[in-house]
């Protein structure tokens, strides 16, 4: 989402690598190309001369220590600024309240409130141990209280079911009864949006959180909008007491405005960002660390707690000792460290999270390696692959003559060429599992280049 943001950034910090000192003059020049990369992030104007501002005052100010070059300090200024700018920490769900406590969610149709009270649901459940009920006030959308319905039974949440005959008010009061005479911890109420901000829209809001009286309430709104997030925000905020902000499809292909706008504009925490579609999407927002991304510094906390929250030990012990071992390794093998991959995001969320010049050295190695992309769709080109093969066939590879490839390319629908490669890239992932067993090292590291699952 920030690529062309971090990219613009880390072009005028290098600028300042070859002065001998911080003045005015370079200053000046460097701010006026981040005032530029923040206008094109679509960052609101108001949001940006106060950051610039602030940055100026705080870099003129600043001494270079000894172990810094003017490059460095004012990366440390823009990253504190950044940060500020987002929130300072992390602001947690507040659920100190008798139980249950309401969580209401409200934003435009189409922002992902449905989606992400899904994930929100999961999220408590397995973060917090929190037993949560569904209901969905939408009677507006037909779709919508189905769509919620499918959503809790995919993560095993309980539903309050409604109709469109019904009042929005009667079904949230309904719910609020049953979730204490059952028991339930959380409450999290799906409130109907519109295409647009309209007054109608507004009073059956307010007139929801008048009687359901929520600790949280969370207005959801969608990165990938630019200014219009930040304007529907801002009527939000002032139509309703909002404790929180959720920002959805993060991971789109936007410029990254709405980020650092929204907490400016509404003076609301950005509590968390859903990434994705699958209802595992949903990640606390830290501004230490998205400031960190920004500055192409990456994420490596987030990508330590996604190892730890999706990998299954027990695999990827048995995985260290094949590759030690240099033996045993086969296509079974190989497709259970692309699911692995798949459940931490897949790659882009991966490269997402290195730091820049991590990330780019891995590009360059797939480029160097005949590798021309390196995305999520190779990785279930591979797996698609694989499963149209026998278990026998992944085990041993070798059988896989003309004949079988013809029939294996059919079932996956993709062409021989494709398989062939496929098996290729494995070859060379066992070659290099026997040299690293062999203390093969730089060898090992030589052939990398280009053969990691997912790189063609």
């Amino acid at each position: 989402m920030f690529d062309n943001l971090t990219g613009r950034l880390s072009k005028v910090l290098k600028t300042l690598r070859g002065e001998a000192r911080l003045s005015e003059e370079n200053i000046t020049e460097a701010l006026r190309e981040v005032r530029m990369a923040l206008l094109e992030a679509d960052v609101a104007l108001p949001v940006v001369r106060d950051f610039i501002a602030r940055i100026r005052e705080k870099a003129l100010g600043q001494e270079v220590m000894g172990s810094l070059t003017p490059g460095q300090a004012v990366v440390g200024v823009v990253h504190k600024e950044l940060v500020a700018l987002m929130g300072e920490t992390n602001d947690d769900l507040n659920l100190a309240t008798t139980p249950p406590a309401v969580i209401l969610m409200a934003g435009l149709q189409g922002s992902g409130k449905t989606t992400t009270s899904g994930k929100l649901a999961k999220w408590l459940a397995e973060n917090r141990k929190k037993k949560v009920l569904l209901v969905s006030c939408d009677i507006y959308r037909p779709a919508a209280i189905e769509q919620l319905k499918l959503v809790a039974a995919q993560i095993g949440a309980d539903f309050f079911p409604s109709t469109g005959e019904q009042k929005p008010l009667a079904i949230a009061e309904a719910a609020l009864d049953f979730a204490r005479k059952h028991y339930h911890d959380v409450l999290i109420v799906d409130t109907a949006g519109r295409l647009a901000i309209d007054e109608l829209m507004m009073n059956e809001i307010r007139e929801l959180h008048a009687a359901l009286k929520p600790i949280e309430t969370l207005f959801v709104v969608d990165a990938m909008q630019g200014q219009d997030a930040v304007n529907v925000a801002k009527a939000f905020s002032e139509a309703l007491p909002l404790t929180g902000i959720v920002l959805t499809k993060l991971d789109g292909d936007s410029r990254g405005g709405a980020a650092l706008s929204v907490r400016h504009v509404t003076g609301k925490p950005i509590k968390f960002v859903g990434v994705g579609e699958k209802l595992n999407g949903l990640e606390a927002f830290h501004p230490d660390r998205m400031a960190s991304r920004i500055l192409g510094m990456g994420d490596v906390l987030s990508l330590i707690e996604d190892v730890q929250k999706n990998v299954d030990v027990a695999e990827a012990e048995k995985f260290a000792k094949k590759f030690k071992s240099g033996k045993g390794f086969d296509l079974e093998d190989f497709k259970q460290q692309i699911g692995q991959m798949k459940k931490m995001g897949g790659v882009s969320a991966l490269m997402d999270k290195l730091p820049g010049q991590l990330a780019q050295a891995a590009k360059s190695a797939s480029n160097a390696g005949g590798a021309s992309q390196m995305d999520d769709k190779a990785l279930r080109r591979i797996e698609g692959i694989i499963n149209s093969m026998t278990p026998k066939e992944r085990t041993y590879p070798d059988l896989l003559k003309a004949s079988r490839k013809r029939r294996i390319a059919a079932g996956a629908g993709v062409s021989v060429q494709e398989v062939n490669q496929l098996l290729k890239q494995f070859e060379q992932t066992q070659k290099m599992m026997k040299m690293m067993a062999k203390g093969g090292m730089q060898k090992m590291m030589r052939g990398l280049q280009g053969r990691i699952p997912g790189l063609r």
